[in-house]
């Protein structure tokens, strides 16, 4: 299938062929019919692609400090390559979709396969939304108008932010899609309304919608029209809704408030705000976050833990439902906001109108429909992306997951040992298209199950999220394949039990099976040379392991139980693995004392100290701080044995402390 992708390193846009994406728990696979390109978003997107290095950290300051510190701990290659490789990871356009329902996850109800939706799908033939992102589309609204919907959900948004009464006047400063639609939706509330903005066609279409305007191009004084449109009192409240760096928007509309007024941010403008402006009156300032309640909130949008409507009325799929019964009213007409229209294949050309200086307002995309791409090639989930190449002698890879250490480290290191790389797969399909054709794999797939079926794959490395690592390792041993799995290798006693049933009955069944967790650190070069080290002594020793881990948000899936099994699990278990390595010795006893919740502080369990004895006499510690600043060294470690140190930074530096024979490794 094709689907629009955006490179923020070159800012070219294109139609890539991807696989049909794999359908997940709580999603609904659609089909698209018409999508809708959101011209200010998009707009920053391929503006921001485009921009030359030093543009690009100007319009990110805060990621630039990242660098920085990160340049301190890991130096200048390591993160040059971090930002190179994140850059060059595609991003998929698009978030205002409508289409058919293909197929329904498991734990999906009321919606059934046909049903037109609109959901928040990228500009792809077909995509899959989790069930909270999507809404029925009313028979009597059609599929263009349709695509509006989730532009009109977050004008929606801010109007329900304002809380406007019936009869209030309000200001909509930016008359692009999302100020237009505004317009509409505070009239059907009953307000009067002024528009603000410098394209005379955009303000012609606002008073259609029953607006009063100021064209601010020929230079007429806002300030001066809202206080007559007030008669002399001062605006209710204003809308901001355009897109600029300019302060003068926020500042403007305090201007133009009533004592007690109210603004709303729904746009996208600089906040160096006056404390002037806004004590004198008591105004009250407000951004408002998308479409509504739900929005970033992984349990309601990828979980589908829906709000209880007596306590949160209004949710993003409740206000997509609400801007659609609107058009099904009549009372929000879209058409007039239409100016192009393009095929899928046409999507180059509606993109350049979207960086050009071309006056444009609503873009659509066209698919292909049943008759002229039939169901069964849609949902094609494997694209050939290169040759077949022979195999004989060498090994032939499958790769699931194609995340950022898997094309950062791992699909890199297996194909500088001479591998063949056969299939790559991934559960979306965009990130695997792109590893697929950069790094030479022949096939690209969403459907995992054709790396355990295809005879000619005889090694598989799993790289997904933690949660599927265990099944996935006991498929690769079912189908008698060699793995390589990323730590960990189970999040759970029970995962870790079904792999220990697999590889037995691999055994049994008189294979050779082979598993191989992903533990890098005791393959640092330093590493190795203090294994050598301390090998020559006979003797217990305290090995101590400092790990300034940082600081991840909560709602970051590694943080999630279920999914990534916390920090300690997913991450901290590299360590432990280096210690009993180090150590040469069977872990006997294990203890954990966590940073609780004191003083107000909500800690994760991310803060702990693991103390570990071994069967030798050995000890060792590992402190897993995420309390630190990211600028000091990640990790250090200190082995003491035998009146003698060694200290190795951050995998970089290994000095030895009364050793004799050795003083320092690079």
């Amino acid at each position: 299938m094709k689907q629009i992708l955006q490179s923020l390193k070159t800012g070219v846009t294109k139609t890539a062929e991807v696989p049909c994406p794999a359908i997940q728990r709580g999603q609904i696979l659609i089909r698209s019919s018409v999508t809708l390109v959101s011209a200010g978003t998009e707009r920053m997107l391929v503006e921001f692609g485009k921009a030359g290095w030093i543009d690009k950290a100007r319009q990110q300051p805060d990621k630039v400090r990242m660098v920085l510190d990160k340049i301190k701990t890991d130096g200048l290659m390591p993160t040059v390559e971090a930002v190179f490789n994140k850059l060059d990871q595609p991003l998929p356009l698009g978030y205002c979709n409508v289409g058919a329902v293909l197929d329904i996850g498991s734990g999906v109800t009321g919606f059934a396969i046909g049903e037109r939706v609109v959901s928040n799908g990228k500009h792809a033939e077909a995509v899959c939304v989790p069930v909270n992102l999507c809404a029925k589309v009313p028979e009597s609204v059609a599929d263009e108008d349709a695509a509006f919907t989730v532009l009109g959900a977050i004008a929606l948004q801010g109007i329900r932010l304002v809380n406007p009464t019936l009869g209030e006047t309000v200001v909509v400063t930016g008359l692009g899609l999302i100020g237009l639609m505004t317009v509409q939706l505070l009239r059907a509330h009953g307000c009067r309304v002024l528009g603000l903005d410098f394209d005379p066609l955009k303000l012609a279409l606002a008073r259609q919608c029953g607006a009063e305007t100021v064209d601010l191009g020929v230079g007429q004084d806002p300030l001066a029209a809202a206080l007559v449109f007030s008669r002399g009192r001062g605006v209710d409240a204003v809308l901001i809704t355009a897109s600029t760096k300019s302060n003068e928007p926020v500042h403007q509309a305090a201007q133009m408030c009533r004592k007690r007024g109210r603004i709303v941010l729904v746009g996208v403008t600089g906040l160096e705000l006056s404390r002037a402006d806004f004590f004198e009156k008591e105004l009250s300032f407000q951004v408002s976050c998308s479409y509504g309640p739900g929005r970033y909130d992984p349990n309601y949008e990828e979980k589908g833990q829906d709000y209880p409507v007596g306590f949160v009325r209004w949710t993003e799929q409740r206000n997509l439902e609400a801007v659609l019964d609107m058009m099904a009213d009549g009372r929000i007409d879209v058409k007039p906001l239409i100016s192009h229209r393009f095929e899928i294949d046409e999507a180059v050309q509606a993109y350049e109108l979207v960086g050009g200086s071309a006056p444009s307002l609503g873009i659509l995309l066209s698919y292909p429909s049943v008759s002229e791409k039939p169901d069964a090639i849609l949902r094609n989930q494997t694209v050939n992306i290169g040759p077949a190449r022979p195999s004989v002698g060498k090994a032939t890879l499958g790769f699931i997951g194609s995340g950022n250490y898997a094309t950062a480290v791992l699909i890199p290191a297996f194909k500088a040992a001479g591998v063949r790389l056969k299939t790559v797969a991934s559960a979306g399909g965009v990130s695997a298209a792109h590893a697929g054709r950069k790094f030479g794999f022949e096939k690209t797939t969403t459907a995992t199950e054709e790396v355990f079926a295809d005879p000619e794959i005889n090694a598989v490395v799993v790289a997904t999220r933690h949660d599927s690592h265990a099944l996935q390792v006991c498929h690769a041993l079912e189908a008698g394949k060699p793995v390589f799995v990323e730590k960990p290798l189970a999040l759970t006693l029970d995962e870790l039990s079904q792999v220990e049933v697999a590889y037995a009955s691999a055994l049994t069944a008189g294979q050779m099976p082979l598993v191989m967790v992903g533990f890098n650190r005791r393959f640092a070069p330093q590493a190795v040379k203090v294994k050598s080290l301390l090998t020559a002594l006979d003797a217990p020793k305290a090995l101590v392991m400092m790990v300034n881990a940082g600081a991840i948000p909560s709602t970051h899936w590694t943080q999630d139980r279920a999914v990534g099994g916390g920090r300690i699990v997913g991450e901290a278990c590299h360590f432990i693995d280096l210690l009993r390595y180090l150590a040469g010795s069977p872990i006997v006893d294990a203890q954990v004392v966590s940073l609780g919740n004191a003083k107000g502080l909500t800690g994760l369990g991310d803060t702990v100290t693991l103390t570990l004895r071994f069967a030798d006499g050995s000890m060792g510690t590992v402190h897993y701080l995420a309390n630190g600043h990211k600028s000091f060294p990640k990790e250090r470690l200190e082995v003491f044995c035998s009146g003698r140190i060694l200290q190795l930074d951050n995998f970089r530096k290994l000095k030895g402390f009364g050793w004799p024979g050795f003083a320092k490794m690079n």
